[in-house]
C-alpha cells in the first residue's frame, strides 16, 4: 500500500520584495446607492494595525475606529465607487470589478502584487490574484473591506438627508422589510437600481416607464441578491 502524501498547501506566488495591495468591495447587493472598492497598502515603516477583520464581522464603531487608523497608517490608498447608471447598464458584478480597477488605478504607489476578495480579479496590468474569503486571511484586503464598507455607509447616511423616507441611514440601501415597505409606499428614486427585481417591482407598482435592461444584467442583479455574502451588515 502506498504511503499518504501530505497534504499539499496552498500556493503562494507573492515574493517578500512585492508591494502588496489589498482590494475589496461593498455594496453588490443593496438596491440602492452606487459599489464601491478600496484598495490598501501597508507601510511596513508604520506600526501594526491590530484588530483588522472581515467588514461584515465587526461592529459599526469597531469599523469607524479602524477606518481612522487605515487612512492614517497606510502606505497608499484609494477609494472609489461605480454608479447606478453603471450597475444598470454594465450589470452588477461587471460595475463591482470597474470600481476595484479604478480603485487600484487610483493608488499613489504602484503595487507589484494585487490581492482581491472573491474568486475574480478586476482586469489589471498589474498581477492579480483571488483570494476566496480572503477580506478574513488577507490584513490588506481586510482593511480595504473596512474603507470599502465605511465610505460607503457614509454615502448612504448623506442619501438619507435627502430622502429620509426609505431609512438609508438604517439600511444603506439593502432590501431590509423596512425599506421594501418604503418602496411599496413612496416608490423608487433615482439613486435606487432598476435591474434588481424589487425595484422595478416598485416602478410598475407606480406605473413608471422603464428602460429596456439586458438580460444579462438583470441575472447578475438576482445573483447578488441572493448572495449571503452581498446582504445587509
Amino acid at each position: 500500500m502506498a504511503a499518504k502524501r501530505p497534504a499539499q498547501a496552498g500556493l503562494d506566488f507573492s515574493s517578500p520584495f512585492d508591494i502588496v495591495c489589498g482590494v475589496d468591495e461593498a455594496g453588490r447587493g443593496p438596491l440602492a446607492g452606487p459599489v464601491v472598492a478600496a484598495a490598501v497598502i501597508f507601510d511596513p515603516a508604520r506600526p501594526r494595525i491590530n484588530g483588522l477583520d472581515d467588514s461584515k464581522a465587526l461592529t459599526a464603531k469597531r469599523r469607524e475606529e479602524l477606518y481612522e487608523k487605515i487612512v492614517d497608517r497606510a502606505l497608499a490608498y484609494c477609494v472609489a465607487s461605480a454608479s447606478v447608471e453603471e450597475i444598470d447598464t454594465i450589470n452588477i458584478l461587471h460595475a463591482s470589478m470597474l470600481a476595484m480597477k479604478r480603485a487600484v488605478e487610483g493608488l499613489s504607489v504602484a503595487p507589484t502584487l494585487v490581492k482581491v476578495d472573491g474568486n475574480r480579479c478586476p482586469t489589471l496590468s498589474i498581477r492579480a490574484e483571488a483570494v476566496i474569503g480572503g477580506d478574513a486571511l488577507i490584513k490588506q484586503i481586510s482593511a480595504a473591506s473596512i474603507l470599502a464598507k465605511v465610505t460607503r455607509d457614509r454615502m448612504l447616511v448623506e442619501l438619507h438627508e435627502t430622502f429620509p423616507m426609505y431609512g438609508f441611514d438604517a439600511h444603506s440601501g439593502y432590501g431590509t422589510p423596512q425599506h421594501l415597505k418604503a418602496l411599496r409606499q413612496h416608490g423608487p428614486c433615482e439613486h435606487h437600481r432598476r435591474s434588481f427585481a424589487p425595484v422595478r417591482e416598485a416602478h410598475l407598482l407606480f406605473g413608471s416607464v422603464l428602460p429596456e435592461i439586458a438580460p444579462e444584467v438583470l441575472h447578475a442583479a438576482s445573483t447578488a441578491e441572493d448572495d449571503p455574502d452581498a446582504r445587509a451588515f
